[in-house]
């Protein structure tokens, strides 16, 4: 129960965090959910660091990495709102900016997460 408990009050926190940034950066381009795109991709780096932090051994519990991996950067990040805002460029016959956003989303989320990987590697 209580690792339950980490998940929901991290994905809780990182849900919080998420609607804040988004609320105020994506307002900022007509044509371009930068909220969303930010969140994905720290998101992303977040992941990586954490879980290889994780694997290095005894620097993150396995309540920590939950709390973390699971709850933060699950609650973080969305999938569901990255999908519905690429119908939305479907919809408008924005298929430009639908190719620019889904390409540099995967492309650089991924690098992200390398990233990540690659820094906790390097921790100390």
């Amino acid at each position: 129960m209580k690792q339950a408990f980490l998940v929901f009050l991290g994905g809780g926190l990182g849900s919080v965090l998420r609607y804040m940034i988004s609320k105020s950066l994506n307002p900022l381009f007509q044509n371009f959910f930068l909220g969303t795109f930010f969140v994905n991709v720290v998101g992303c780096f977040l992941i990586g660091l954490f879980l290889g932090i994780s694997a290095k051994g005894n620097l993150l519990s396995y309540n920590n990495t939950l709390f973390l991996a699971t709850g933060f950067c699950g609650g973080f990040t969305t999938f569901s709102a990255f999908a519905f805002e690429k119908h939305s460029f479907l919809k408008n016959g924005d298929f430009l900016n639908f190719a620019i956003y889904m390409t540099s989303s995967i492309v650089i989320g991924v690098l992200a997460v390398v990233l990540g990987l690659w820094l906790a590697k390097h921790i100390q």
